[in-house]
């Protein structure tokens, strides 16, 4: 595993070349947030934001999305993947807010994870982008870039996560979700890493590097 300072380094790297990274998510309250966070689970957020933009004009609140109801919810979900499943759990997250939360989401990581669809990744989304909470959500591009860049030889999701969270410091650990998936989708692509446009081509030890 590499060095703590050679980590630092690097996302020092990352830091100063977008110091404000964002989600490419479309959201504009914590309700629509989350289910769009749900929404991408095994899918692009161009596709969500995609199928988003008109669902979250007639329901972008736990009520509006119950009374849009299951079917009509899949009409517009319907292009993304495992839509059936999503579409069942944010109803059913839905009915729950509304029943135990007034219909607001609650801005808790262990109560959030007691939602349906929601797990630990989502969780930690949420509470990153819209609370600014230095968590750190896993996917499959933090996964990738974090062994390919050998910040952790975790195998799981949670491995990872920990091991990062150990030698960052909050005010880095709220970023670095964002950072690795944006170097991770733009250039150290899994299928043809961009290797002339890295800005830590040299710190990289990947066998694939050109």
């Amino acid at each position: 595993m590499r060095k703590k300072s050679e980590i630092l380094e690097i996302m020092n790297i990352f830091a100063r070349q977008n110091p404000h990274p964002q989600s490419e998510l479309n959201f504009h309250n914590p309700y629509t947030l989350l289910v769009a966070v749900v929404l991408s689970a095994q899918s692009t957020d161009k596709g969500v934001n995609k199928a988003t933009s008109e669902l979250f004009k007639i329901a972008d609140n736990a009520q509006k999305m119950l009374d849009l109801g299951e079917e009509n919810l899949k009409k517009y979900i319907k292009t993304i993947g495992l839509f059936n499943t999503k579409a069942k759990n944010i109803i059913a997250l839905s009915r729950q807010l509304v029943e135990n939360f007034g219909g607001e989401v609650p801005i808790d990581r262990d109560i959030l994870t007691t939602l349906p669809g929601v797990g630990h990744k989502t969780a930690n989304v949420v509470m990153n982008v819209w609370c600014h909470q230095p968590t750190l959500a896993v996917d499959t591009h933090v996964m990738r870039i974090a062994r390919r860049l050998d910040f952790s030889r975790g195998k799981t999701p949670l491995e990872i996560e920990q091991d990062l969270v150990k030698v960052l410091p909050d005010n880095m650990i709220v970023n670095t979700n964002h950072w690795l998936v944006l170097f991770g989708r733009y250039i150290c692509k899994a299928q043809r890493p961009l290797c002339d446009k890295c800005p830590i081509y040299d710190y990289c030890n990947s066998k694939d590097k050109k």
